[in-house]
């Protein structure tokens, strides 16, 4: 009998990216596993639903699948999935739908003629999910994203996320060391710990984030370890101090802060101030003064004026940021946000984002220069772009060097000296210490 191939593709995050590298290890054995650009007689697609621009990604992915192969069978799962299976399941070629709850059934769906059921939808009230699987994406030996959290309580005015992924939740302590230790014994050089909202690990249960990072710095694995995004209210001066001590966390932060503006965090449902996030920041930069320090901001929100953006730019111009994510506002259909009046001019939502990115170009600019001159340990990922390799430093500077294959997945010193035109530091075997 003829192995069946099928192929995954997946949009959105990080956490989508891990949970479906662990679908992919399930369908080994039995399947082969094949590029999404291929023929297959699957295509799966993990679903985005965090904007619109998201959703158009997945429409348009599932139509490529459609007519790469008509006779094959199209299965959507994910957020987007969650939120409009209806919609989904319409499409031309889609044969299942599969909601958050029962995604990591597929292999079961498969195998028990649920595709040929009448009822091509598997969608559940993500909201009474108590149950939290765990993740890991593999074969990569440099870098492998764990997932340990899932879920998310905030409600923020503007994010269907709770809808799409229901209450926060995860493992304990202990089981999650038991899946990080898994992890680490396939060898890879750095983990990047991954939820919806990491910093509320240990739901439902009295364990926090804290604990777990604890844990990891007290273990024995000689791995880096990274945090994703963190809520500001959620980083706590204790995990500020544990990785300011550690060898193991790295100097890297991730902060969500939407707006500058206290009145527009008010209308978001945020659960801080900019005092908060000032403190969090300032406190991060006297502990760690080469810190890496992300922000989210979201423009155009609606009632967003003149003078609340302008509070936003003001901010983040007096704080040590190293560079912004930026995402033009996008209504979401059943959130509270989608409700409020004041919605914005796109022209006027255009001119803010390009005002944040530029003022992003210049806070990374200056976080480069401050770094210039140092020493730091960068890790040299397998990828060969134009005949250079490239890698990270431990607060998240990214550094190439000519493609020489003895790098891969090692862990080099360098002196940060010279600035290429893509703000890349450039490695030269001149600068090994």
């Amino acid at each position: 009998m003829t192995t069946k191939r099928i192929a995954f593709h997946t949009l959105g995050c990080k956490l989508n990216f891990a949970e479906t590298s662990g679908m992919a290890r399930d369908f080994e054995t039995e399947y082969e596993v094949v590029d999404f650009r291929d023929t297959a007689d699957y295509y799966v697609v993990q679903s985005c639903a965090v904007t619109a621009v998201a959703e158009k990604k997945c429409r348009a992915a599932i139509r490529q699948a459609h007519r790469r192969n008509p006779h094959a069978s199209v299965i959507v799962l994910g957020c987007m999935s969650q939120l409009k299976a209806e919609e989904l399941v319409s499409m031309d070629g889609v044969s299942m739908v599969i909601g958050n709850s029962d995604k990591h059934k597929l292999k079961d769906f498969l195998s028990d003629g649920s595709l040929d059921a009448i009822d091509k939808v598997a969608v559940s009230n993500i909201l009474k999910t108590k149950k939290f699987q765990s993740a890991f994406s593999g074969s990569d030996r440099t870098r492998s994203f764990v997932k340990i959290q899932d879920g998310c309580d905030y409600f923020c005015s503007f994010c269907t996320i709770p809808f799409a992924r229901g209450r926060s939740r995860s493992n304990s302590v202990m089981e999650t060391m038991q899946l990080i230790n898994r992890v680490v014994n396939e060898a890879p050089r750095e983990i990047i710990l991954t939820g919806v909202n990491i910093g509320d690990f240990g739901k439902p249960g009295s364990e926090t984030l804290f604990d777990l990072l604890n844990e990891i710095e007290l273990s024995d694995m000689n791995t880096r370890i990274r945090l994703s995004s963190i809520e500001p209210d959620l980083l706590t001066e204790e995990i500020i101090g544990l990785v300011a001590a550690s060898k193991k966390l790295m100097p890297h932060f991730h902060i969500p802060l939407q707006s500058g503006s206290d009145s527009v965090l008010e209308r978001m449902n945020r659960k801080y101030n900019t005092k908060l996030f000032t403190n969090r920041v300032n406190a991060i930069k006297r502990q760690l003064p080469h810190a890496c320090i992300a922000a989210d901001l979201i423009v155009g929100f609606p009632g967003e004026t003149e003078s609340e953006f302008l509070q936003t730019f003001e901010l983040i111009k007096s704080l040590p940021l190293s560079y912004l994510h930026v995402f033009p506002y996008s209504e979401r259909p059943g959130t509270r946000a989608a409700g409020f009046t004041g919605k914005l001019k796109p022209e006027t939502i255009r001119t803010r984002t390009a005002m944040l990115s530029s003022l992003s170009q210049e806070k990374k600019s200056a976080f480069l220069l401050e770094n210039q001159g140092r020493t730091e340990e960068v890790l040299f990922e397998s990828e060969n772009s134009e005949g250079f390799i490239s890698g990270f430093t431990r607060n998240y500077i990214r550094v190439k060097a000519p493609f020489n294959y003895e790098f891969v997945n090692c862990v080099l010193k360098t002196k940060l000296v010279h600035i290429d035109s893509d703000d890349t530091f450039i490695y030269t075997a001149d600068h090994i210490e």
